[in-house]
């Protein structure tokens, strides 16, 4: 089946969407459909499936995924479905993981060959809406952070707006007394700053959050960040940067099939990078859900 191609033409590393277009016709596309507004991407996915479809390319980034994520997640078909991206992204932070961070020719060299792999996925629950996601989400002071990484941001800091937006976000830092319940057989309640729930590795444009986490091994890899003096906070920072945090005394790691959070006050979540709802939250490990294109 010819693939059906889903475009988001704002998407951080889209100068030329002409261009991009272009080299996209590599692809011998069945469609090639652009988004005008947030979740369509979502929509067009599950049209797609409706009209047959068993090959979905995502053009854009982590958000553009998860959109297109969403849609084919919920519809009953979703197995005998591929999903693709091409990473054009202001963090293709999902990418990086499956070795498709390359330039754009490369990876749809790599769409075209199409070598697939069987990954997980990850359900939350926050209130009475459910989100699926490939790769991580985060709360409390990641959600503020997202709150502050507006468009304009991403359009002028490109790689660097998280970072640009957790400066911007420091003075809001604050703890949550958060009570957690991990597999339904331990609970543990803690003064935290963060809460990561990850099936990836990487958040925030390359940080290796949870650099042991495997997108196929049925696992969630819980990285909590209680609250500690700010010399510690700092030390954390920089070892954070080279994926050497999960030995600190300063982190709190779990591996669980699913986790439950609330905290006062309420925390915020993000969702693959996209701002989404906030706690009590649910998150629930579906292995071998989706079959993604990986670089061989």
């Amino acid at each position: 089946m010819k693939p059906y191609i889903i475009v988001n033409p704002i998407a951080g590393s889209i100068v030329d969407l002409n261009l991009r277009l272009k080299q996209l016709r590599r692809l011998n596309a069945k469609e090639v459909r652009i988004t005008q507004s947030a979740g369509e991407a979502e929509i067009l996915a599950r049209e797609a499936i409706r009209a047959g479809s068993d090959y979905i390319i995502a053009v854009g980034g982590d958000g553009t995924l998860n959109e297109v994520i969403n849609g084919v997640a919920n519809h009953h078909r979703a197995r005998q479905v591929c999903v693709g991206i091409v990473p054009l992204g202001t963090a293709n932070d999902f990418a990086r993981l499956i070795g498709l961070l390359g330039d754009v020719e490369a990876s749809i060299d790599i769409l075209r060959a199409k070598t697939t792999a069987a990954i997980d996925l990850v359900r939350m629950t926050s209130g009475r809406r459910a989100r699926f996601f490939v790769n991580i989400s985060a709360g409390g002071f990641s959600g503020v952070v997202n709150e502050k990484l507006t468009s304009e941001i991403k359009s002028a800091w490109g790689p660097l707006a998280y970072l640009r937006s957790a400066a911007a976000a420091l003075p809001e830092l604050k703890a949550y007394r958060t009570t957690l319940t991990v597999d339904e057989a331990e609970q543990l309640v803690i003064d935290l700053y963060n809460v990561v729930v990850a099936n990836g590795q990487f958040a925030g444009g390359g940080l290796p959050i949870a650099p042991q986490a495997n997108l196929s091994d049925g696992l969630l890899d819980i990285v909590l960040i209680p609250k500690r003096p700010a010399a510690e906070i700092a030390l954390l920072a920089a070892e954070m940067l080279l994926g050497k945090h999960l030995s600190s005394d300063s982190v709190t790691f779990r591996r669980a099939k699913k986790i439950s959070v609330r905290s006062r006050p309420g925390m915020y979540f993000n969702v693959d990078g996209e701002l989404v709802g906030n706690e009590p939250a649910a998150f629930q490990i579906i292995p071998h859900a989706l079959d993604f294109v990986v670089s061989k």
